[in-house]
């Protein structure tokens, strides 16, 4: 008596992690946390020997600037944790 072996196809459709949105907020999350990066950093300084306290510690640097990159990084978790639409 001989047994026909069956065979079982499965086949696995390959989705995408992320949905062309989720990109498009992780990009935005980027250069939100890049703009914050270079105004933290500002310009150089006219005389490099003087110490000029207004613009180390100007509002842009220490309040704006935080409050960017913050911001952005909130921008990444909801571009990871978003779900994709289905088309």
């Amino acid at each position: 008596m001989s047994k026909k072996a069956t065979k079982t196809i499965h086949t696995h459709t390959s989705e995408s992690l992320f949905g062309k949105e989720n990109y498009i907020f992780m990009i935005a999350g980027i250069a939100v946390i890049a703009l914050g990066m270079l105004l933290m950093a500002g310009g150089k300084s006219s005389d490099a020997g003087v110490f000029d306290q207004k613009e180390v510690y100007s509002t842009t640097r220490i309040t704006i600037a935080p409050i960017l990159i913050l911001a952005g990084l909130a921008l990444e978790v909801v571009a990871i944790f978003r779900k994709p639409k289905k088309a």
